[in-house]
């Protein structure tokens, strides 16, 4: 088995609401609220959920992009928020983040070879000399030209931007890429292409992959385990195949039974939510999925439900939700 890269303990993301004439905090939106989980080495671990779930917060939140409320995050067998700026500067090759938008996250004035050269000045990685060479180098890596090296932003397509981002991302040579929506933004042919070209490079370069999505056809794909959230809150880990074959919180079965079936004609039930997701600031006491949850019990809207192992599962699958087995087993006889 991998050795652990990554472990997320109790993370929490709060952020403070001010208000009145003095401007004190009167209240704060419970972006992320007391997760965990952990990332093996050469794995790719999802974070999926609905927009506004806090996955892309977490992420955020394990780069230091934003400074955690409150937990721990120990990567490489180091607690991350025990660090200063100087030592946070020196993991931070370590650790990488393709973004969502390939164009907003690129500074339209520099040549792709200057965007992929700052790093490795940053860092002081590679010698003056030989960083422009090792920027094409990367370029080639991700499948682009070496003659696209002195272009701008703007003189690419959106799909090779986002080659850009990924040879940015690997420029420091890495251990965990945090794939933040890194697809989202393309279409579905070149959304091919990249998951693909992502599944190479963490063949060829060992990499361990935190994938942020919300697309499921994606995740199934490109997973090996994956961790659902619901406003801030982990409802269901597991590896993908039990996770689409097997699911066992009714909120993965919602997800899941969302997703279009690729055959025209077929047709299959869905589960469907009522209502909204309830507000960060001021989320739902006991289960945060208790409103909109067909199965809620009295329980459900009292007492937070712990993760716990799903004991039939020859895998490790844990589940938030209290009657998790009952809510299976009925199901399980009526035949869905």
């Amino acid at each position: 088995m991998n050795n652990e890269l990554l472990s997320v303990k109790n993370l929490k993301m709060y952020y403070p609401i001010k208000g009145g004439f003095l401007g004190r905090t009167v209240n704060h939106v419970k972006a992320v609220d007391d997760i965990s989980f952990t990332v093996r080495e050469g794995e790719t671990v999802s974070l999926v959920g609905e927009s506004g779930c806090g996955k892309s917060t977490a992420g955020r939140a394990i780069l230091h992009l934003e400074k955690p409320t409150a937990g721990e995050i120990i990567f490489d067998g180091v607690d991350l928020t025990t660090l200063g700026k100087k030592e946070m500067r020196k993991m931070r090759k370590k650790m990488q983040i393709i973004f969502q938008d390939p164009y907003a996250s690129i500074n339209p004035r520099q040549t792709v070879s200057q965007v992929l050269q700052e790093a490795l000045h940053i860092q002081n990685v590679v010698a003056p000399g030989e960083r422009k060479k090792r920027a094409i180098e990367l370029l080639e890596t991700v499948g682009l030209a070496s003659y696209q090296a002195d272009r701008f932003p703007h003189e690419f397509s959106g799909g090779q931007r986002q080659r850009v981002g990924i040879a940015r991302a690997l420029s420091l040579n890495p251990k965990l890429v945090i794939c933040d929506e890194a697809v989202s933004a393309l279409d579905v042919s070149i959304r091919a292409q990249i998951l693909n070209l992502l599944k190479n490079l963490q063949r060829d370069f060992k990499l361990t992959y935190l994938f942020i999505s919300h697309d499921l056809g994606v995740v199934r794909h490109i997973s090996d385990r994956v961790i659902v959230m619901y406003l801030g809150r982990i409802m269901e880990v597991s590896d993908k195949h039990t996770l689409f074959e097997a699911p066992r919180h009714p909120y993965t079965r919602a997800l899941l039974s969302a997703i279009p079936i690729p055959m025209p004609g077929k047709k299959k039930e869905r589960m469907m939510l009522e209502g909204d997701v309830p507000s960060a600031i001021d989320p739902p006491e006991g289960c945060r999925f208790h409103t909109r949850c067909p199965f809620a019990g009295e329980k459900c809207r009292n007492e937070i439900p712990e993760l716990r192992p799903v004991s039939e599962s020859p895998e490790k699958h844990l589940c938030a939700c209290h009657f998790f087995e009952d809510i299976y087993l009925a199901n399980k006889i009526n035949g869905e």
